[in-house]
């Protein structure tokens, strides 16, 4: 198989690299990739949004799949264009992707199926949604734009001035363009928090190996959100008990509620849970694999990708039994002196070798170049990650491999996997 990847981050070095693995792959390339990326797979510097560049390069290449990664070109209908012209695509079409792409729509599916979630209320008008807050008087609470944010777009406001920032931010001031056009408020929910991705095929699913994410920039869960700091899988407080009542209660009926309002989802579901005093809630979900919860679930998957990801795209994911690795898994973050606020671009990263790589873990390049030399060029720059036969073991096999890797400014948590992130 020739397959095309499309996306530039570390999520996307982890796919590479797991469908690397499988004997029936024969070429892998990449729209747009990064520095790392280049090291397993051809490049070409194609913007992810450019549906009609991305179907040129797929037909001329003779691509027998194109994987698409990111929410973007996904809720833009990449996938309903490449169907059209008869390629295999990987990822839902832009109709099941709403459930990422407009949180109103997601929070209503949730209301009209009874999926357990936070209450809420939608609105589109400022002025109603800051007189709900008044009313309503009980913080803190929590004010999402509606639509694609850069994982940016969700705030948690702790009084009155807060949350008429955040609205008029959101609404007014139009900080996120026409994802603001609406806002959900919603209730302000506490536990742990759980992030499960699932295999679907539209009437199947399968979820994979429990992972939690770390999104604050500082130790101790301290500052401002990220788009995640590191990862650990499996969760420890996600149960087997947990996993069969998420089941019963938010994987099958969301699944089912997509088919039956005639969005049938095939790809991969991402469940953001919260661990309420009332049970699992869903926070959020994502119509694609996360990141940085791809690089430590797909380092346990011990069944071929390719397998399964044509089992997703026939229909046929009832059909294949899917085995993970007993293992832990650590990720690390190596981010750039400054995000998620402002940072330097081009600053050279030692201690990889020529691949990219340290001996000992594996390393999923996110925001690198390569022009003879890996270079920083994003915020987070390097998913540093590792198994282990426990979780302490899988921690310090990544620390361990942090601390050979160098570049001005280097920013990393110190205590992923000790400090379980909750709100």
């Amino acid at each position: 198989m020739r397959i095309l990847m499309i996306g530039s981050g570390g999520r996307e070095h982890a796919l590479i690299k797991t469908l690397k693995k499988s004997p029936k792959v024969t070429e892998i390339i990449c729209a747009p990739g990064n520095g790392g990326i280049s090291r397993d797979a051809e490049c070409f510097p194609i913007p992810v949004i450019d549906k009609q560049k991305i179907l040129e390069l797929a037909v001329e290449r003779k691509v027998d799949l194109v994987f698409v990664a990111p929410e973007d070109p996904l809720n833009d209908g990449l996938v309903d264009l490449l169907e059209q012209h008869g390629i295999r695509a990987f990822g839902p079409n832009s109709r099941a992707a709403q459930i990422e792409a407009s949180k109103a729509f997601a929070k209503n599916l949730m209301k009209k199926y009874k999926i357990p979630t936070a209450d809420f209320e939608v609105f589109n008008d400022p002025e109603l949604a800051l007189g709900f807050v008044k009313q309503r008087n009980k913080y803190p609470v929590v004010v999402k734009a509606d639509g694609l944010a850069l994982g940016k777009g969700v705030v948690i406001c702790h009084n009155l001035a807060e949350a008429e920032n955040a609205i008029n931010e959101i609404m007014v001031n139009r900080i996120f363009g026409d994802s603001g056009n609406k806002v959900v408020v919603e209730e302000y929910i506490t536990g742990p928090e759980v992030s499960v991705l699932a295999f679907c095929d539209g009437n199947t699913i399968k979820p994979m190996v429990s992972a939690m994410d770390h999104k604050p920039v500082f130790d101790g869960n301290k500052g401002p959100n990220t788009g995640g700091m590191g990862t650990i899988s499996p969760n420890p407080f996600y149960t087997e008990e947990i996993a069969n009542e998420c089941m019963e209660k938010i994987f099958l009926p969301t699944v089912n509620a997509l088919k039956a309002e005639g969005r049938p989802f095939k790809g991969c579901i991402f469940f953001g849970l919260m661990l309420t005093q009332d049970g699992p809630k869903v926070v959020e979900y994502n119509c694609r694999f996360g990141d940085p919860e791809t690089q430590v679930v797909l380092l346990r998957l011990k069944t071929d990708l390719v397998d399964i990801i044509n089992a997703v795209i026939d229909g046929e994911l009832d059909k294949i039994n899917i085995e993970w690795d007993e293992r832990a898994a650590a990720c690390i973050i190596m981010a750039s002196g400054g995000y998620p606020g402002s940072y330097k671009k081009g600053l050279e990263i030692t201690g990889l070798d020529q691949n990219g790589q340290v001996e000992g873990a594996t390393v999923f390049h996110a925001g690198t170049i390569y022009d003879g030399a890996f270079k920083t060029n994003g915020g987070r720059v390097l998913g540093v990650s590792a198994l282990g036969q426990t979780l302490d073991e899988a921690l310090e096999r990544a620390y361990s491999a942090v601390e050979k890797i160098c570049f001005k400014g280097a920013h990393f948590r110190r205590d992923i996997g000790r400090v379980y992130n909750s709100r």
